[in-house]
This record gives C-alpha cells, sequence and structure tokens, in this order.
C-alpha cells in the first residue's frame, strides 16, 4: 500500500501523499479529531460501557450532507504517531470499551495496521472498521488479520444520486464488493452477551426523497447476502447540516413514510439488525471535534 502513489480507495487518486493531500484531504501524517467511549452504535457495539472510538480527519467521499463535515470535508484535527494511536487503542481498553471502532479509516489503513501490529498481544478486545463503504477490495484484503468486525455504509444505488451527493458515480458496484469481501473475511456475524464478537453490520442511511433508491439498494442485497451473512442496521438519524442546507431535496427530515417504507422492504430478507427511534434526527448526537491533543 503505497502512499507515493496513493490508491488506497477507488479513485485511486494517484498523488504523493508523503508531499501532499490526495482527494481525501489528507497526507501521510495521521490526524484525528476525536476518541472516546462511544454510546451512540448499533447497541452490540456500544453495550454498556462504550465503544472505544477514533474519529479521523479527512474522508474520500466529502458528501454534501454529512454530520461529521467537521473533520471530513473542513479537515478538523490534529497530527498523532503511529505509536501514540497504538497508545490510544490501549488506553481506550482500559477505560473498559468494548472494541476499537475506527471511523472513516480508509486513507489511512496503512499506519493503522502499523498502529495494531504494535498493539500484538496488548490488544484484546475486537476491532471494528466502520467505513462510508467506499473501499477498494484490495485495501480490506489487507485488513484480514486486523479487523474483527466491520460496519459499512450502503448509502446509495443510483449513480445519479451518488455522483450528486457524494462526487462518485461508482459507489454502489465499489461498495457491495468491498461488504461481499467484508462478509467473507468475518463469516457470519458471532453475537456473546450482547456484542458483536465477529461479523458485518452493512448501515443505510434513509435520505429524504430518496426512498425508491433505498428500496432498490436493499433489493439488491438481498439478492447477494443470505440472512444469516451480515447484519443490517436502517438509520433514520438524517438530519440536515452541511451543504444540505441549501439543497432543496436534502433540507428537511427523512418522513415516517419513508422510513418505515424501507423498513418493511428489508424485513422481507430476515437479516438480524436494527432500526433507530424517529428523535435520532438531532444534532446532540454528533460528537465534539477538536484540533488540538
Amino acid at each position: 500500500m503505497n502512499l507515493n502513489k496513493c490508491e488506497l480507495c477507488p479513485r485511486k487518486c494517484g498523488v504523493d501523499r508523503t508531499k501532499k493531500c490526495g482527494f481525501c484531504g489528507e497526507t501521510d501524517e495521521i490526524r484525528i479529531a476525536n476518541f472516546q467511549l462511544h454510546f451512540w452504535e448499533e447497541p452490540v457495539i456500544s453495550g454498556k460501557n462504550g465503544s472505544g472510538t477514533v474519529f479521523f480527519s479527512g474522508c474520500v467521499l466529502k458528501c454534501v450532507f454529512c454530520q461529521n463535515y467537521e473533520i471530513s470535508a473542513q479537515n478538523k484535527g490534529y497530527v498523532v504517531s503511529v505509536n501514540r494511536l497504538a497508545e490510544i487503542f490501549l488506553e481506550l481498553q482500559n477505560k473498559g470499551a468494548h472494541n476499537i471502532n475506527l471511523v472513516n479509516p480508509t486513507h489511512f489503513v496503512p499506519q493503522i495496521i502499523e498502529s495494531l501490529d504494535l498493539c500484538k498481544g496488548k490488544l484484546h478486545i475486537p476491532v471494528v472498521y466502520n467505513s462510508g463503504g467506499y473501499e477498494r477490495v484490495e485495501t480490506i484484503e489487507k485488513l484480514k488479520s486486523y479487523v474483527d468486525v466491520f460496519l459499512p455504509d450502503l448509502k446509495y444505488f443510483d449513480s445519479k444520486i451518488s455522483k450528486e451527493y457524494s462526487k462518485t458515480e461508482d459507489y454502489f458496484i465499489n461498495a457491495i464488493s468491498a461488504i461481499k469481501k467484508m462478509a467473507e473475511i468475518t463469516g457470519k456475524p458471532i453475537i456473546e452477551n450482547g456484542l458483536i464478537k465477529r461479523g458485518t453490520i452493512v448501515r443505510h442511511l434513509v435520505l429524504p426523497n430518496s426512498r425508491k433508491d433505498s428500496i432498490t439498494l436493499i433489493e439488491k442485497l438481498g439478492e447477494t447476502f443470505k440472512k444469516d451473512e451480515i447484519m443490517l442496521s436502517i438509520m433514520s438519524q438524517y438530519t440536515p447540516m452541511y451543504k444540505a442546507l441549501d439543497i432543496k431535496k436534502l433540507n428537511r427530515k427523512t418522513s415516517t413514510f419513508e422510513y418505515n417504507s424501507v423498513l418493511d422492504v428489508a424485513e422481507k430478507y430476515g437479516w438480524d439488525g436494527f432500526s433507530q427511534q424517529r428523535d435520532s434526527a438531532n444534532e446532540m448526537y454528533v460528537p465534539p471535534f477538536s484540533d488540538k491533543p
């Protein structure tokens, strides 16, 4: 995984990140904006003690509605070394975290692997790879011995929508291929004492005015995976933020009808999984970010 000509994500921008930023907005220096015990993930991830979450700066997607736009697009964050990142993982474990939750990690995969290597024999909790789903199979394959749980988004099916909202026409084909590889790596989900130890949970956020695309996406997912191969999390937490405030189709919350329509389709396929209460669409659930350690 050569950062001198970066091709970690499907954009394959080819930038020498040892000298300047790639499309993701980041160089080869690891930057994070927060690490904490996080209690607002799926119950099998957050548990009682919280998920040991590390929020990475930059992003390969730049979604116009991103709740974490301060770090994904505005690049808030601060530099940490590979050694310091390993220390953070162990500190979170010592605080009682049920897992290490890597949020938006795609563009830092080589450095994360180095940090996890430094933790060998010391880190005894699962590692969760929590991403936007826009991944290369080749990059996911490198995580085979490092990640226990994959938590990818599957945002869109229609390439016109993915281009408009995330500047990528090839989102679905890359995301579904990556999720296949994730499920292959982890195998069927394993839950012990209410916590996930291995497996793949696919997230889908229902957007306003995109009900039909959500339904098509769920149907395609149903054609691809059996009910015991993955778990599914249908999210209703969409809140207009960032550039979405100026986009008519996105400048409102998802309606109950839109959300329930997608839930009804998902139920036909029999996956174990999660839905959200309607009050989850609230800015209060966005964590605080910092540009200082």
